[in-house]
């Protein structure tokens, strides 16, 4: 028994008779609206218990040999799929010309209908030997040896086949590339510019002289451009960026800042990918200055700090702490707010009783 009593006298919630209970308006006002808080509080604190939450952490990249992918989709509504190509180097001096694997061009008109799809890449590269029965082989031959092609139409093969008239022909038709790019994870860059690309003299050389032209309108819309695969929340700056060209020819540079990611979903599954800032600039070209090329131009550089994203779910204890510190909370401010308005009240209404209070 004397147990039993010093339990009863730690007591901390003594209870009141209930005749001396009195309740009132204001203080059933008070208890609706906590009762509602607390239960639009809860709810709230459940949702964000079902739903993972995303850590970030930084650390450095120690990485090695990996390559990078890069995706895009990009139309050009004034330049010609046959007279654009894609060029992509890196400062370790890989190189890769005239790039048509994984890549497909749509011949589109000025309505931005497509005419035709074509599938580049496809089939095995065709050897010196079979040089040269077509205009594009010869065009590929000269590239290969450093060669411009000054007038197509003293190649029999570009002649027989009408190279000068079908460039003509596809005067204002435009062209959407999309595709793919496996480039190492070094600095670098990429380009879509007109014509094909050779060395001359240690130097990167678009032969532009084959199209008898003096203007390129490189005018673009950039309809995808990420580097790696998407996970949630990835945010592409550049993705519908449009640009319209408003002199008769010049290079646009995107300078774009790759940062490595690492995004692990609530599942353990790991999603390499990368995101990435950028900043851009357009200077006027003119046509024959090989510094001045009209064209595309995306250099990129890795950033040495890698980003990691981990979603986690939230304790079952964390949650149920906030639900106790909700319901506690909220209780102690309707009684904090429930006796500042009682007592008012019975102070009110004592002066009136007294003739105080006019």
């Amino acid at each position: 028994m004397q147990v039993i009593n010093r339990l009863r006298q730690l007591d901390a919630f003594p209870k009141i008779n209930e005749d001396f209970y009195s309740r009132t308006l204001s203080g059933g006002v008070i208890t609706l609206v906590s009762s509602i808080v607390m239960v639009l509080l809860f709810f709230s604190e459940f949702s964000l218990f079902l739903n993972p939450v995303t850590e970030s952490e930084l650390i450095v990249d120690t990485s090695r040999g990996e390559t990078l992918q890069i995706n895009f989709d990009v139309t050009f509504p004034a330049l010609a799929c046959s007279i654009l190509s894609l060029d992509a180097m890196d400062i370790s001096g890989e190189q890769h010309l005239d790039v048509k694997h994984n890549i497909i061009k749509k011949r589109i008109d000025q309505h931005g209908n497509i005419i035709e799809t074509r599938v580049d890449g496809i089939g095995s590269p065709k050897s010196d030997d079979d040089c040269c029965n077509s205009c594009e082989e010869v065009r590929e031959a000269y590239r290969k040896k450093g060669w411009a092609l000054t007038n197509p139409d003293l190649i029999d093969q570009c002649k027989r086949e009408g190279f000068l008239q079908k460039i003509k022909e596809e005067e204002g038709e435009g062209c959407n590339l999309y595709g793919s790019l496996e480039v190492n994870k070094v600095a670098g860059n990429f380009h879509f510019a007109p014509g094909k690309s050779f060395q001359h003299s240690n130097m990167h050389v678009h032969d532009l002289l084959a199209f008898q032209k003096e203007t390129f309108n490189v005018s673009h819309k950039i309809h995808k451009l990420s580097f790696g695969a998407h996970f949630p929340g990835v945010v592409n700056p550049l993705d519908g960026v449009e640009q319209g060209q408003q002199t008769s020819t010049g290079m646009y540079q995107y300078f774009l800042k790759v940062v490595p990611t690492v995004y692990t979903d609530i599942r353990g599954h790991k999603i390499l990918s990368n995101q990435f800032s950028v900043t851009e600039h357009f200077k006027a070209a003119e046509i024959g200055l090989t510094r001045s090329l009209p064209g595309v131009f995306f250099f990129y550089d890795l950033s040495p700090i890698k980003v990691q994203f981990t979603e986690q779910r939230t304790p079952f204890l964390h949650f149920l702490t906030n639900v106790c510190a909700i319901v506690g909370g909220v209780f102690t401010v309707s009684g904090i707010i429930d006796s500042f308005v009682y007592h008012g009240h019975r102070a009110i209404k004592k002066k009136i009783e007294i003739g105080k209070l006019s």
